[in-house]
C-alpha cells in the first residue's frame, strides 16, 4: 500500500507563493490567518492525515461499512479516527465564529481537505458531506433553524447529509416523489425514499442532519415545484438538544465499486419531522448552495487522487528494475535499470504530477474566490467572483474527476501485474476516484451546465471576465523570452475557445442537439485551456523564484519543466476535443434508435 505523504512544499507554493494568501487573507478581515498560523495549521494537518487518517485506507476497503437491522457500523479504527478529528477542532476551521467555529478562511480548509482525500477519500466524505449542509442551513436556514442545528454541525458531532436522488430519478430532480405535508406545529411531514446517500447512516456521530427535497401538496410539476428540508436523524428541541428518534430509517447500505469505506445508504422517511429551508418551491434554488460545495469538493477529489497516484507510482518507479534504458546502461550495478528511466513511464509520471499540481492550483484559486463571496464587503467585487466560480466549478469538477481517474489508471499501468493486486493499493485508488466523475452531476450534466446553461445561457458574457484575464497575463509577459513559448500558446488556445463557443452557439439556433454533441469535449477543451493558464502562471512564478535566490533551485526548476512537458504533451490533447466539436452532432444521431442492436 502507498504511504502517503501530505505535499506540504506544493501546498505551501500553491498558497503562499502562487496565490499570495497573506495578502488575499489581510485584505478580507481574515488577521488570524497569518503565515505563521497558516504554517503550522498545514503542518499539523500532515500529521494527522499521514498517521492517523492514511493508515485507515486500505482496512477500510477491505472491511467496508456493515448494515444490521438498519444499523451502520464503519471500518476498524474509523469512530476513534474521527472522534480525534473532532477533538483537534478540524470541522470548525472555517466556520462562523457565531456558532463555534475558528473563522479561518475557507481556502485554508480546501487545502487541509485535500490532504484527507489523498489519505483516505471515503474517511473525507463524511466531514465533507457536512460542509455543504451548513453552508445550506447558514445561507438559507431561519435564525432559529441557526441555533438547532448549526453549533453541532459545525462542532463536527453532528454530520450532514444531502437527500436527492431517487430509485426511479438521477439528475432529473423533478421527477422527484418524496412529498411533504404541513403539520399543525408549522414543520412539515416527509415521506419518500432516497438512495445513494453518501455518509446517509453510520455511527461516528451523535446525530445526521439531512438536507432532503421533497414536493409539497399542489406544487407545480417539475423542478419548479421542489421545496427543501431539514430532516434530522433525532429530533432537535429548540434549544439544540437531541430529543427522541425522528421516522428516518437507513433500509440499505449499497454493494459498490469503491469508496467502500464510507456508507451509501437507502434512506427511507416515514412522516418524518422536517422543517422548511427557504421559501416553498424555491428547493432547487437553495439546493444549489450545497451542490455547488460539494462538486467544488469533488474537483478536489480528482486533484488529490492524482497525487495519491503519483505518489505510489513515483516510488514504485525508482525502485522497479526491469530492462535496460535505450539510449544506454543506467544502473551498471544492477541486473536491470528502474523502470523510471523508460521515457513512457516518465509520460505517465509526468501527467499525473502536471495534473496533481496543476489541479491543485485551479482548486486554491477557486477556493480564494469562495473567501471572497464570504467576506468580501464591496458588492461588486462579490459578485465578479460568482461569476467566475459560476463558469469555471464545472470545468474543475469533470476535468479533474476525469483527468483524476485517468492518473489512477497510469498508477496501476505503472506497476504493471502488481497494479493489478489489491495488497500495493493502486487499483483501489482507481475504484474509489471513479465516482468523482458520476456524484455531484456526472461529467455530462456538468458539461451543460457549463455550456447551455452558462455560456451560452449568458450569450457568452459569464467567458469574458475569464478571458480577459488569460489575455492580460498573455500582454504581460509577452516581451519575456522564457514565457514566450507559453504566452503564445496560451494566447491561441485563448481566441480558439471563444471561436468554437461562437461557432456551436451558431449551430445551436439551427439543431439545438449540436449543444448536447458538443458539450462534454467543449468542457475538456475549457479544462486543457484553464489548467495551461495556470501552468503558465506558476511557471511565471517558479522563474521569478530563480531569479531572485538560488533557494529551492531543484523545485522550481523541476516546476518550470513539468508546465513545459504539459504544454507540449498534454494541452495538445485540446485540439482533439475542437476536431470533435467540428464534426458536428450528426454522425451520433444517424442511427435511429431501433437501429442500435448487439
Amino acid at each position: 500500500m502507498p504511504e502517503y505523504k501530505a505535499p506540504i512544499r506544493d501546498i505551501k507554493f500553491v498558497m503562499q507563493e502562487f496565490l499570495d494568501c497573506d495578502t488575499h487573507y489581510q485584505s478580507l478581515g481574515y488577521n488570524d490567518a497569518s503565515e505563521d498560523m497558516v504554517d503550522a495549521i498545514i503542518a499539523e494537518a500532515a500529521k494527522f492525515t499521514e498517521q492517523v487518517i492514511a493508515p485507515l485506507n486500505q482496512i477500510g476497503d477491505e472491511q467496508g461499512c456493515t448494515w444490521t437491522d438498519g444499523v451502520v457500523t464503519t471500518p476498524d479504527g474509523f469512530k476513534d479516527a474521527y472522534k480525534q478529528y473532532v477533538e483537534g477542532g478540524w470541522p470548525t476551521l472555517s466556520q462562523s465564529v457565531e456558532f463555534g467555529g475558528q473563522g479561518l478562511p475557507h481556502s485554508l480548509n480546501a487545502a487541509i481537505s485535500e490532504m484527507m482525500s489523498g489519505a483516505n477519500h471515503s474517511f473525507a466524505m463524511y466531514p465533507g458531506l457536512s460542509h455543504g449542509a451548513l453552508a445550506t442551513v447558514e445561507a438559507h436556514g431561519t435564525d432559529e433553524q441557526k441555533q438547532q442545528f448549526m453549533p453541532k454541525l459545525v462542532e463536527g458531532t453532528w454530520t450532514g447529509t444531502m437527500c436527492l436522488t431517487e430509485p426511479h430519478c438521477g439528475t432529473d430532480l423533478g421527477m422527484l416523489r418524496t412529498k411533504s405535508e404541513l403539520n399543525d406545529d408549522g414543520s412539515y411531514a416527509i415521506s419518500g425514499t432516497k438512495i445513494f446517500i453518501s455518509a446517509g447512516e453510520h455511527d461516528l456521530s451523535d446525530n445526521i442532519i439531512h438536507i432532503v427535497i421533497a414536493r409539497l401538496p399542489g406544487a407545480p410539476e417539475g423542478s419548479k415545484g421542489i421545496s427543501l428540508f431539514i430532516v434530522p436523524k433525532f429530533n432537535v428541541t429548540k434549544d439544540g438538544s437531541i430529543a427522541d428518534r425522528n421516522a428516518v430509517s437507513c433500509g440499505s447500505i449499497e454493494h459498490k465499486m469503491g469508496i467502500n469505506a464510507n456508507a451509501t445508504c437507502v434512506i427511507n422517511f416515514d412522516n418524518a419531522k422536517g422543517y422548511l429551508i427557504g421559501e416553498v418551491n424555491r428547493g432547487l434554488h437553495c439546493m444549489f448552495t450545497f451542490m455547488n460545495s460539494a462538486r467544488l469538493g469533488v474537483a478536489m477529489e480528482g486533484s488529490a487522487a492524482a497525487e495519491a497516484s503519483f505518489q505510489g507510482s513515483l516510488a514504485y518507479a525508482k525502485d522497479r528494475l526491469q530492462m535496460r534504458s535505450i539510449s544506454g546502461v543506467k544502473n551498471p550495478s544492477g541486473p536491470a535499470d528502474a523502470i523510471i528511466v523508460h521515457p513512457d513511464v516518465r509520460r505517465m509520471l509526468l501527467t499525473q504530477k502536471s495534473i496533481a499540481e496543476g489541479g491543485r492550483a485551479l482548486i486554491g484559486y477557486l477556493s480564494q474566490l469562495v473567501d471572497i463571496t464570504h467576506a468580501e464587503k464591496d458588492a461588486d467585487i462579490r459578485a465578479a467572483a460568482d461569476n467566475k466560480l459560476a463558469l469555471l466549478t464545472p470545468i474543475a469538477k469533470a476535468f479533474l474527476s476525469e483527468l483524476g481517474f485517468e492518473c489512477t489508471s497510469h498508477g496501476v499501468q505503472i506497476f504493471g501485474g502488481h497494479g493489478f493486486i489489491k495488497e500495493w493499493g493502486m487499483e483501489q485508488l482507481m475504484r474509489d476516484t471513479k465516482i468523482s466523475c458520476l456524484y455531484e452531476g456526472t461529467t455530462g450534466i456538468q458539461a451543460l451546465d457549463l455550456l447551455a446553461r452558462k455560456v451560452l445561457g449568458s450569450k457568452g458574457q459569464i467567458l469574458q471576465p475569464f478571458m480577459t484575464d488569460i489575455a492580460t497575463f498573455c500582454k504581460d509577459n509577452a516581451d519575456t523570452p522564457s514565457m514566450s513559448n507559453y504566452v503564445k500558446d496560451l494566447a491561441s488556445y485563448s481566441e480558439q475557445w471563444q471561436s468554437i463557443t461562437s461557432t456551436v452557439g451558431k449551430k445551436a439556433m439551427k439543431n439545438p442537439d449540436e449543444i448536447g454533441g458538443a458539450s462534454v469535449d467543449y468542457l475538456m477543451f475549457a479544462g486543457y485551456v484553464t489548467l495551461g493558464y495556470f501552468w503558465a502562471k506558476m511557471a511565471s512564478v517558479a522563474q521569478s523564484k530563480l531569479a531572485d535566490s538560488g533557494e529551492d533551485k531543484a523545485f522550481y526548476e523541476a516546476k518550470i519543466k513539468t508546465a513545459t512537458f504539459y504544454f507540449q504533451r498534454i494541452l495538445p490533447r485540446a485540439q482533439g476535443h475542437a476536431a470533435c466539436i467540428e464534426g458536428g452532432v450528426d454522425s451520433m444521431m444517424a442511427l435511429d434508435s431501433e437501429d442500435f442492436s448487439f
